[in-house]
């Protein structure tokens, strides 16, 4: 063999071979990789869209409260429904709970049909659970029930299913939207300001942690706790079925 041929590198076919392949299984790699990617994110998507709209939060033990005597009050400014509607349903709340507000916005309308129907009564029960600002808001909410405006108010206070931060529940703010819904100021304030008004307003939250309502929204539909801002389904469903079964 010439001695040039031997100091020649001898060609190693198999090298760019191997390369070749290395680089094809990792470009599968990165696919699979990929592909697992996306799969999982749709199953996410998905698993969030057929999720119901609902915020459920705890209250202690509601299953075991009595609730079969619950008593109504005829003369309540703050319920609305005959009476003797076939169906009532009591709503714990509070004017800085935002579950309390997105419920007031999704499904407070649909009951109140059932209301102007005559086949529910909705019973309003604000247990203030947190603080001095929803206790304000309470007490001017009470106030406008006295001159019918409970609704009005109420709408105002949850404006877009959202509530009030605590500095627009201050005494000036709940004056300007008494205002602005048309009441009569000085009979507002007097009654706002009632030792009569807080009385009301601290026997309803104190009702409220009686049956366990420490959270909001809690509701008592014909002594059936119900707890968290449910799709207004359940509460259709559960109606419907209340009124079948009194037929």
């Amino acid at each position: 063999m010439p001695r040039h041929e031997a100091l020649r590198p001898q060609y190693r076919w198999w090298i760019p071979l191997t390369v070749i392949a290395v680089a094809l299984a990792l470009v599968l790699m990165i696919l699979l990789m990929d592909r697992e990617q996306n799969n999982e994110s749709a199953q996410t998507t998905a698993g969030k869209q057929k999720e119901p709209n609902v915020v459920v939060t705890e209250v202690e033990d509601p299953e075991q409260k009595d609730l079969s005597d619950f008593d109504t009050d005829d003369d309540d400014p703050l319920a609305d429904g005959p009476v003797d509607a076939p169906v009532t349903l009591v709503v714990f709340s509070d004017y800085q709970c935002p579950y309390c507000a997105a419920w007031s916005q999704d499904t407070l309308p649909t009951m109140l049909d059932y209301v102007d129907s005559g086949d529910l009564r909705i019973e309003w029960r604000e247990v203030n659970v947190f603080g001095s600002a929803s206790e304000q808001a309470a007490e001017a909410a009470y106030a406008a029930a006295l001159q019918d405006k409970h609704w009005e108010f109420h709408e105002k206070l949850f404006a877009g299913g959202k509530p009030r931060s605590p500095e627009e529940l201050s005494p000036e703010a709940l004056t300007s939207v008494a205002a602005d819904i048309g009441l009569d100021m000085e009979q507002f304030e007097e009654d706002m300001n009632s030792s009569e008004t807080a009385e009301a307003v601290d026997k309803n939250a104190a009702m409220g942690t009686e049956l366990g309502a420490f959270s909001t929204p809690t509701f008592i539909l014909d002594s059936q706790p119900y707890v968290g801002a449910q799709p207004t389904s359940v509460f259709v469903d559960a109606i419907e079925a209340k009124l079948e079964g009194a037929n």
